[in-house]
């Protein structure tokens, strides 16, 4: 029989009860191996009563101590990284390598939010008047929520829920239904490390889960990362709601690629970034923009070359550059968006259109696909294809390769390959993007930094983790106090002044 994954709530499996499920597949063959429930609003609600009460108790426990228990569970984590790896791509389909960097990266924002002791401080004016001290504290919201995508199932969940704990908040996880079961064992262990029963809840569901997460007055913040269509509605419904909502959704990133560039670190960078976890990363990079008609004519040159040399394997083959998408809806859609640029005049070099491996013939494969001489009228270029598929806009000078991130309507993440300090400079200055490279093909901020797009990118005025983690999850309490000495004077209806 299929296995059937359960909810987690107040500590243990829960099953389903709304009799609805979507199907868990295992992408390097095509088949079904599990089904995940899909949530009622009701079963939320009672994830959210468990949350609550938990973080009653949870908010009195001092910062040391709640950095204790994230110690802890980076430990635990760390110990079962194999098994975390192994177990996310056999759901998600990116090779077991990539899948240790995304349990990775959501642990580096855990080590962060380990300092919380001294994050979460407040501020402090002596004598602000004449016997008034000023002071400030920042105090947990109460319950959270995270509503996180299928292509990071560890890093996202962690990035959302380890610094919404640390401040003092419980947290209700509703992750993707395509790869639950990474989320599943990382809720399993912090209870493990010590969390207390109800604080970290995992709730599956599509969108009547989702609604029940924005109606739910208990729920005071949700964090998100998707789409940008889903990102702008969750944004708009929880705001109307009075939630606090950050939102983060699409991305169409640009490399941007000088004639002064290191042309052997750009063709290995663009490789790897346009093509690594069959490009299903937001901070991925599937538009080239050469500058110069010789840069371009190398940078095709160079690439083709390098495209055959790309081994395509299942998850778990260890010389695979890359595998799997993650379903074949999503293969059909890359696909989709392949003929499209076809049919919009664009050069298509590599066709990974029909990709088979064989012995897994009914996997989820698509091959590396290069276009070039693609323009910034093409819908394939406007929208966000999430695939292994590298787009070409040629540029005749760096101002004209400016303005294409800069008038996308995503800004999330873009890159310049130079020498060039002084261009590198003013390019990152006058970007209209959120994350800038330099020389850096996938530049995902440090944990004790922040990540965050502009444009349809981003929803909300603050972005996921480093200190802009704790200001989400956080609410500032400022007391201004004062002392009797006995001598009370005058009393004066006026404001104070302090002087």
């Amino acid at each position: 029989m299929t296995r059937e994954i359960t909810h987690f709530i107040n500590g243990e499996h829960v099953k389903g009860t709304s009799g609805r499920f979507s199907d868990v597949f295992d992408p390097n063959t095509g088949e079904v191996q599990a089904r995940t429930p899909l949530a009622t609003a009701e079963e939320v609600a009672r994830a959210v009563k468990s949350a609550e009460e938990a973080q009653h108790e949870w908010q009195d426990v001092n910062p040391q101590r709640r950095a204790r228990v994230l110690f802890a569970f980076k430990s635990l984590v760390e110990s079962h990284m194999e098994e975390l790896a192994e177990l996310l791509s056999s759901e998600h389909g990116k090779v077991v390598a990539d899948s240790r960097g995304d349990v990775q990266r959501g642990l580096e924002v855990i080590e962060f939010a380990c300092g919380i002791p001294h994050l979460q401080k407040g501020e402090y004016t002596d004598s602000a008047g004449p016997g008034i001290d000023v002071y400030s504290m920042r105090q947990p919201l109460g319950v959270g929520a995270g509503i996180t995508p299928f292509n990071f199932p560890a890093m996202i969940p962690m990035w959302m829920f380890g610094m919404a704990i640390a401040t003092g908040n419980a947290f209700i996880l509703k992750p993707s239904e395509k790869d639950p079961s990474v989320p599943m064992r990382l809720a399993e262990l912090f209870i493990e490390a010590g969390g207390p029963k109800g604080l970290l809840n995992v709730a599956h569901g599509d969108k009547e889960a989702v609604d029940a997460i924005l109606e739910n007055e208990t729920i005071k913040a949700v964090s998100f990362v998707g789409s940008s269509d889903i990102a702008h509605y969750i944004y708009s419904k929880g705001t109307a709601n009075n939630k606090r909502v950050q939102a983060m959704g699409g991305a169409k990133n640009h490399g941007i690629i000088m004639p002064d560039a290191d042309m052997d670190q750009v063709v290995k960078d663009l490789v790897g970034s346009a093509y690594g976890s069959a490009g299903e990363r937001c901070m991925a990079l599937p538009v080239a923009v050469p500058v110069g008609k010789d840069t371009a004519d190398e940078l095709v040159e160079r690439m083709m070359a390098e495209i055959p040399k790309l081994r395509i394997g299942v998850s778990t083959d260890k010389d695979a550059h890359y595998g799997p998408v993650v379903s074949a809806a999503h293969k059909q859609k890359i696909e989709s968006y392949i003929k499209m640029g076809v049919d919009e005049g664009a050069d298509l070099l590599a066709d990974g259109r029909g990709f088979t491996l064989q012995g897994h013939e009914e996997g989820f494969f698509v091959g590396p696909t290069l276009f070039d001489n693609v323009t910034p009228d093409m819908q394939s270029y406007k929208e966000e294809i999430f695939g292994p598929v590298l787009q070409i806009v040629r540029a005749d000078d760096l101002e004209e390769a400016a303005r294409l991130p800069s008038e996308h309507q995503y800004g999330n993440g873009v890159a310049i390959f130079t020498r060039n300090g002084l261009a590198a400079r003013e390019f990152a200055a006058k970007v209209n993007v959120g994350m800038v490279g330099i020389n850096v093909p996938i530049p995902v901020p440090v944990s004790y930094h922040s990540f965050g797009g502009w444009k349809r990118s981003a929803f909300g005025d603050t972005n996921q983790y480093g200190m802009d983690g704790v200001r989400f999850w956080t609410k500032v309490k400022t007391v201004t106090q004062r002392w009797p000495s006995g001598d009370i004077g005058d009393q004066a209806f006026v404001i104070p002044t302090f002087q």
